[in-house]
């Protein structure tokens, strides 16, 4: 008899009935930012922002969600935003040159030489281009956007450096890989040692097409000139309302949902509405993701998280 498919199984189930976590998300080791994180904390007993149905209408109430993430490729890319782990002290060192690099830290990063960036490698020209690197060693994270190589320089939009076992954030103002001058990989959903153990215990990513020329903690950072106070400010935290029925849901979808009735999800960047940021994984089931778009923006409330803190 196989125990691993049965132990999977048990784990999912264990997932699904509401187990809490005693710390948080661990990559490598390295805790993927304290427990006390406003990533890793619930919101699921938080109220209701009072302006949340004007908010969630600007982000249309009858849009899909949509998993930004999954198994194989989309047009030649992987779908979702991969990461790598790396040995830093063995890793080679690279400097980058940035566009915005009064907004960037300087660096060096250690970039392997098969690093995957985000996008398809025959335009690297097009899309975001992420870059995500975590060092085991000193439980660090390296993120970079608009990255590409020529002639043997690194060249790249920003850059961040994150203290994966510190609560500090971006100086107010400055930008990181991500338009609201957060991490990306803590709100990524993530197979291994994440949606494997049959949960996610930590809040996830998310898009909005039209945001607000401004920020809430978390975020440092805006991208945009609109001052509408209709529209989202970056840094905005919704969560998937308690009444909505998950349970029709498959396995991989319901694990996803829970974590948005549990953890939410913050405002991350501009993008299309409604996308839902993970890592890339032959494990996931793509079928099973994309029935996340039987969720619609009535189905989510806006959470007032003006007295979260770590």
């Amino acid at each position: 008899m196989k125990l691993e498919p049965l132990l999977a199984a048990a784990a999912l189930v264990f997932g699904l009935s509401g187990a809490t976590a005693a710390s948080s998300p661990v990559i490598a080791g390295c805790p993927v930012f304290p427990a006390s994180s406003v990533w890793n904390q619930k919101v699921d007993t938080l109220p209701v922002a009072s302006n949340s149905a004007q908010l969630i209408a600007s982000m249309g109430v009858g849009g899909s969600m949509h998993a930004d993430f999954g198994n194989g490729l989309y047009n030649g890319s992987r779908i979702g935003i991969a990461y790598v782990v790396v040995h830093a002290k063995s890793t080679p060192k690279s400097r980058v040159t940035f566009e915005y690099a009064a907004e960037s830290d300087k660096g060096p990063y250690p970039i392997p030489q098969n690093v995957p960036i985000e996008g398809a490698p025959q335009h690297a020209d097009q899309g975001d281009r992420h870059v995500l690197i975590v060092d085991r060693d000193a439980c660090k994270l390296y993120e970079l956007s608009g990255m590409s190589k020529q002639n043997g320089k690194w060249s790249g939009w920003s850059g961040a450096i994150w203290n994966l076992r510190s609560n500090a954030v971006r100086p107010a103002g400055w930008t990181s890989a991500d338009a609201a001058g957060l991490p990306i990989l803590p709100g990524l959903a993530r197979w291994e040692g994440d949606a494997a153990t049959g949960a996610i215990r930590h809040a996830l990513r998310f898009t909005a097409e039209r945001t607000r020329r401004a920020y809430i903690y978390p975020a440092r950072h805006y991208a945009s000139t609109l001052t509408d106070p209709a529209l989202p400010p970056m840094g905005l935290r919704m969560r998937l309302k308690a009444g909505v029925n998950i349970a029709v849901l498959p396995p991989q979808a319901r694990i996803v949902a829970q974590a948005l009735k549990t953890y939410g999800m913050i405002l991350a960047d501009n993008g299309s509405n409604w996308y839902l940021g993970g890592a890339p994984s032959p494990r996931w089931s793509n079928d099973q993701l994309h029935a996340l778009g039987g969720l619609t923006g009535a189905d989510f409330e806006v959470v007032d998280t003006s007295k979260l803190r770590p």
